[in-house]
C-alpha cells in the first residue's frame, strides 16, 4: 500500500498501540521491552498472545482464560473509527465556513478609519 492510504493504516495502528502501552504501564512492567516482545510473539506465533494485567508478562490467552468475542471488537473499532470520521468531517465544516463580510459592523468611510489613541479608548 501506497500514499493516503498507507499513512491511515500506519496512524490506526500507532493509535491501536496505545492499549497493550497504557496495560504496562498500570501494571508496573518495562513498557519498551514487554511490548517489543509482545510484537515477536504476534510476528512469530499469531495474535494470541497479551499482557497479563496483574504480572506484567506476557502470557497465552488460553492459559489466562480470556476469551473475548471477535464480533464485539470488530464493532468496538469500527465505532471509533466512525466517531473519528465523523469528528473530522464535523472539523472540515466548521473550519470551512468563510464568514459574511457583508454583515454587521460600520458601513461607509468610517469603517476604514483607525481609531488608536482617539477619544473611543477611554
Amino acid at each position: 500500500m501506497t500514499g493516503l492510504e498507507a499513512q491511515c493504516i500506519e496512524q490506526l495502528s500507532e493509535a491501536f498501540e496505545i492499549i497493550p502501552k497504557t496495560l504496562c504501564q498500570n501494571c508496573g512492567a518495562d513498557v519498551i521491552r514487554t511490548v517489543t516482545e509482545l510484537r515477536a510473539k504476534h510476528s512469530e506465533e499469531g495474535p494470541k498472545y497479551s499482557i497479563d494485567g496483574n504480572t506484567g508478562k506476557i502470557t497465552h490467552v488460553d492459559t489466562m482464560k480470556l476469551w473475548e468475542s471477535v464480533g464485539v471488537r470488530h464493532q468496538t473499532f469500527k465505532t471509533a473509527i466512525e466517531c473519528s470520521s465523523m469528528l473530522l468531517r464535523i472539523d472540515d465544516v466548521v473550519s470551512g465556513v468563510k464568514k459574511d463580510r457583508s454583515g454587521g459592523g460600520p458601513k461607509g468611510p468610517a469603517a476604514n478609519q483607525e481609531t488608536f489613541g482617539d477619544a473611543r479608548d477611554g
